[in-house]
């Protein structure tokens, strides 16, 4: 929020309960916007690293200290610890009434800070919709970032005003989707990091000096493409009916990077299904693809 526009809110004291790569990064953004970073928790050697980089003069400390000492609190542990962590700290009284609790776990809405809640917490889900490198980047990145924002109704300016002040873009989840929603969002990023890294790989086999150079302007026009077109981005040989090389493709990863053939196969036969749901792939060429798809498949291309 520029400051420039209209007055800050209140500053908020903020702690952070587990410092990895998301939690001192949205602790800074906060810091930008005028808020105080005062507390920090951290366990492995990295957290305790990343903590005293990026949030230098914040003490650290146990998780319920952060909580004593803040009035907006952000959990930022893995998916799996945080309904133990939320527990744990409405046990031993750590959660004091009034006192913002969020979380950043694109799986869960409100309902996992229930015990939280009836301690008096107010809970919100703020899930940012971004990749985190654990760095001083991460922060400039949050310009414009989406976040997955679920939060009772009498929550939702003070979500909203949090989300715009670390430089996001909110976007409403209701408590039943998030699931779903985290779901999308892994399909479509953690994926597609495995895709690529595979393709480089691959590349480097077949002799390319540079795969990153190679790929980045070709990505870079799917990605581009895809988002601004759907399935009528489909290109390549599956979406064209081409059997010959797609049986050619296997072949040759089966040969070099067995490892990959079967992701290979189970992404032809999603394309060619909505390659030819679309209207881009003939069912004439659709069914002598498919087949091409079972015989590899038969033949060993799941080992």
């Amino acid at each position: 929020m520029n400051p420039s526009q209209q007055p800050r809110p209140a500053r908020l004291a903020v702690g952070v309960v587990g410092a990895g790569r998301v939690g001192p990064a949205l602790a800074c953004a906060l810091q930008q916007a005028g808020h105080r970073p005062v507390a920090v928790s951290g366990v492995s050697d990295a957290s305790v690293r990343r903590a005293g980089r990026m949030l230098p003069d914040v003490p650290l400390v146990p998780p319920a200290q952060v909580l004593e000492l803040a009035d907006l609190v952000l959990l930022t542990v893995p998916d799996d610890a945080l309904p133990s962590l939320v527990e744990g700290l409405a046990e031993t009284g750590a959660v004091r009434p009034g006192q913002l609790l969020v979380h950043t776990s694109g799986r869960y809405g409100t309902s996992v800070l229930d015990p939280a809640r009836r301690a008096g917490a107010l809970p919100l889900a703020l899930h940012p919709a971004m990749t985190f490198t654990g760095t001083e980047v991460d922060v400039q990145r949050l310009a414009g970032c989406s976040f997955g924002v679920t939060a009772p109704e009498e929550l939702r300016l003070a979500a909203q005003a949090l989300v715009i002040e670390m430089g996001g873009e909110p976007e409403w989840i209701a408590e039943e989707n998030r699931p779903l929603y985290h779901a999308a969002l892994a399909l479509g990023a953690n994926h597609l990091v495995t895709l690529v890294a595979q393709s480089m790989e691959l590349l480097a086999k077949a002799g390319v000096e540079h795969p990153d150079r190679m790929l980045g302007p070709l990505l870079g026009a799917a990605l581009d493409n895809a988002l601004r077109s759907g399935d009528a981005a489909l290109t390549g040989p599956v979406a064209r009916g081409d059997a010959g090389t797609v049986a050619a493709h296997v072949s040759e990863l089966r040969r070099h990077a067995p490892g990959t053939v079967a992701g290979y196969l189970a992404m032809a036969r999603t394309t060619a299904d909505r390659a030819l749901a679309h209207g881009l792939l003939k069912p004439e060429l659709a069914e002598d693809l498919l087949g091409v798809l079972a015989d590899t498949e038969s033949d060993g291309g799941d080992q």
